[in-house]
């Protein structure tokens, strides 16, 4: 039974201006992990995702479609939910913003941030941008910052929220951790961005039909993202008057964890206390800080972007994985089971390479090439070997489990290992099992700690490994007491599968299930699951003379040509998608919309995202990632991330360099940045490794500068760094960013872009 202590959680919903892919899954299967988890703890626990389905953008795709919006968001909807069923995702609801629940709910909320004069009307006439449907602050006639197109002048009426009243109060709250923001660069993002100033917020729109009217004023929508926010709210009750419902929200708000996008982490982490702070009626019977504890989210973090073999996903470039492949093609390795077994097989495999690959809160890469060799490495040849070759002896030999080591003290010796940092001696046996190594797997499934569960327990599928090759079990047989040795030493790997088997559940729930049963469990683990069985993990629970289910291999090896004909797949969506596309000057469909990641601004407000934008990108759950590669050059795993020059031809030449769009120019963040660490890298001649201050964060880059300056040389030198260059790693160094740099003489000897002048950290290059 669930316990009283509850916990709900959420992903951000998905944009329907194009089908799902591995970006969606990531975002859903980590929430779904999670969510797993939290049951199994006992936790009443909510898993929320669902569909944001308003805004221009959606109005244009449908008119270039020649269908009505709700048909079109209809039909995107369908790809999200039909796709979460097919993976197995046990997400509790799946709530549209075209849902009738929902509009009633952002209507309620508008009018009662009215009713507490948090909201008023003003009328502005300035710049806006019609690419990506924002306010913007130049002159008239002058290009967009962010995409270089022309701007218009417009006048408009629109209804602003009081945003500025509420900096202190959510820095406060940051501070103390009441609202805990993860990874600590996106913390100290949000409250640089707070403490920089809050201007006061548009939230609503004219020019634009499709969304929910404002109260009482049909002549405006409401801004979406103050639409697409309050999802959170409608999905467990508000809104509503009916008793249930009251009592369904009274009982899951606030939500623990909101699961969000790196580039939408100041919607979540900004607009979104302060809409729910200005709720508090002034004769409410609450403190104000009553009032937050009782209405503030409690905790939201942020995953990176999703690359595609160190590239952005993106239709125009015809490389966005979907995740049908993976599900088709890793499906087709177990043509013995039924289709809907096949995909949660398939699902299996992706969930644990997502999340062992990618540590969440930072940028992650996937390949077709590293999906197959991790599978084959960590999973055929690692889990599923371990399983076979242990269960295997047993049934042959045994036939059912044999007894455990009847000396508690000759076990511990013979099971003494190292684990975890290889230098901590724990001993995998007894109750200290769940002590030593359980708990700190179990601790780990935050995701967003410094160390993977994934990887910790993959580690001990390799300490049995290698028990099991030091203690030989099949070299012992003939006499009783080899017999009983033998029996000692598969027990223990028997054993030590299940807990490992337990501990993987939430992230393998397909794969676990079938070890359970050649375990010989009668219960299935989603029952084990939900009765309290894989919480406790205690040494014996695997009882001696119990019958071994029946046997097979869990994950047959991949073969190589299965990474061709995921790439053919591809290739062939790519073709197709392009054919069809029509109407390209008026929508893409793989754009994220402006009102994702250009919220309309009064034209005080402070800036943008520090993101820049690509309207070519891919949202990879509410993500869109950047190129690693410079255009017109070779792919940057050719040179130092931070040597541009390296290629340089002298500044008196005439560079032979193709024209790039203006389009391409506004991809490249550049920044003003600090030098605050600079030092040379141990057998590194031409290395040097700085760490720099951008003002909202510090980040480490390794630079091949080394032979024309000295680390004293650069401290404190004001610089310009490209700042979303995707991270890579030199010298086993993490080196996220680029310096920029002229080439001079002959030599081509670096000279640093710097400033004559002081100017603040973080200021953006235009």
């Amino acid at each position: 039974m669930p316990s009283d202590k509850k916990f709900y959680l959420t992903t951000p919903i998905y944009y329907v201006n194009a089908r799902p892919h591995i970006g969606h899954a990531y975002s859903t299967i980590v929430a779904d992990v999670i969510a797993r988890r939290h049951r199994l703890l006992g936790d009443d626990t909510w898993f929320l995702t669902g569909t944001d389905e308003h805004g221009q953008k959606i109005e244009r795709s449908a008119a270039a479609a020649g269908i009505p919006p709700q048909q079109f968001a209809d039909q995107v909807s369908k790809t999200f939910s039909d796709l979460w069923v097919r993976m197995g995702i046990t997400n509790d609801d799946f709530i549209r913003t075209t849902e009738a629940r929902h509009k009633q709910g952002v209507q309620k909320l508008f009018a009662d941030l009215q009713a507490n004069d948090a909201i008023y009307t003003d009328t502005y006439t300035g710049q806006y941008c019609v690419s990506d449907e924002a306010y913007v602050e130049v002159g008239p006639g002058e290009p967009c910052p962010d995409c270089g197109n022309i701007t218009e002048t417009i006048s408009e009426s629109n209804y602003y929220f009081k945003l500025s009243a509420y900096g202190d109060r959510i820095a406060a709250r940051i501070e103390s951790n009441e609202l805990l923001i993860q990874p600590d660069s996106r913390r100290n993002e949000i409250l640089s961005f707070v403490r920089g100033g809050l201007k006061d917020l548009s939230i609503s729109r004219t020019s634009f039909k499709w969304g929910i009217p404002v109260p009482g004023d049909d002549s405006h929508v409401i801004y979406v993202w103050l639409d697409a926010l309050a999802n959170y709210m409608t999905a467990v009750g508000y809104g509503s008057d009916k008793p249930e419902d009251i009592a369904k929200f009274e009982r899951y708000w606030p939500a623990n964890l909101h699961l969000v996008g790196k580039e939408i982490i100041r919607f979540h982490c900004v607009y979104w206390p302060a809409f729910l702070m200005a709720l508090r009626p002034a004769d409410s019977t609450l403190t104000e800080a009553e009032w937050n504890d009782k209405w503030v989210p409690k905790s939201i973090v942020a995953n990176g972007w999703l690359l595609f073999e160190e590239s952005k996903m993106s239709k125009s470039r015809g490389n966005v994985v979907r995740t049908e492949t993976i599900l088709d093609a890793f499906g087709s390795l177990k043509p013995e089971l039924l289709k809907a077994e096949q995909d949660l097989f398939a699902t299996d495999v992706l969930r644990y390479f997502l999340l062992r690959e990618i540590p969440f809160g930072q940028d992650g890469s996937f390949s077709f090439d590293a999906f197959v060799q991790r599978y084959n490495s960590d999973l055929a040849n690692g889990y599923g070997n371990l399983v076979n070759r242990t269960l295997t002896q047993i049934q042959n030999t045994f036939e059912t489990i044999p007894q455990p080591p009847d000396s508690e003290a000759l076990f511990f010796k013979s099971f003494e290992t190292g684990l975890l940092d290889g230098t901590t001696r724990v001993t995998l046996g007894s109750d200290r099992l769940r002590e030593e190594m359980v708990g700190a797997i179990f601790d780990s499934f935050k995701w967003f700690e410094d160390y993977s569960a994934a990887s910790q327990i993959l580690r001990l599928v390799g300490q049995v490994d290698g028990y099991l090759t030091m203690h030989a079990p099949w070299k012992l047989k003939g006499s009783p007491e080899e017999d009983l040795k033998r029996g000692e030493v598969l027990y223990t790997a028997a054993e030590s599968i299940r807990i490992i088997t337990a501990l993987l559940y939430p992230i393998l729930p397909h794969a676990t299930a079938q070890v359970w049963s050649q375990l010989g469990f009668k219960n299935p683990i989603e029952a084990a699951a939900k009765n309290g069985e894989l919480k406790d993990l205690k040494w014996g629970g695997l009882k001696p003379g119990t019958k071994l289910g029946p046997l097979a291999p869990i994950f047959p090896r991949a073969p190589k040509e299965l990474i061709q004909a995921m790439i053919a797949t591809e290739e062939n969506n790519a073709q197709a998608a392009a054919a069809a596309k029509t109407q390209t000057s008026l929508i893409d469909e793989a754009s994220p919309t402006a009102e994702e990641n250009h919220p309309s601004h009064h034209p005080a407000a402070g800036p943008r995202t520090a993101i820049s934008s690509d309207n070519a990108a891919t949202h990879v759950a509410g993500s869109a990632a950047l190129t690693t590669e410079r255009p017109g050059t070779p792919s940057h795993t050719e040179a130092p991330a931070s040597a541009p020059f390296a290629n340089a031809a002298a500044a008196s030449e005439i560079p032979d360099t193709p024209q790039i769009a203006i389009d391409d120019f506004v991809k490249i963040d550049l920044r003003v940045a600090k030098i605050i660490v600079a030092e040379r890298i141990p057998k590194a001649d031409k290395l040097l490794r700085l760490e720099v201050d951008l003002g909202y964060e510090k980040r480490q880059i390794l630079s091949g500068i080394a032979e024309w300056y000295t680390p004293e040389d650069l401290i404190g030198r004001n610089i310009v760094v490209i700042a979303n260059l995707a991270p890579r790693k030199m010298r086993g160094l993490e080196s996220h960013g680029m310096l920029l740099a002229a080439s001079h003489g002959e030599n081509g000897k670096p000279v640093l872009a710097t400033f004559g002048e002081e100017i603040a950290l973080g200021s953006r290059l235009r």
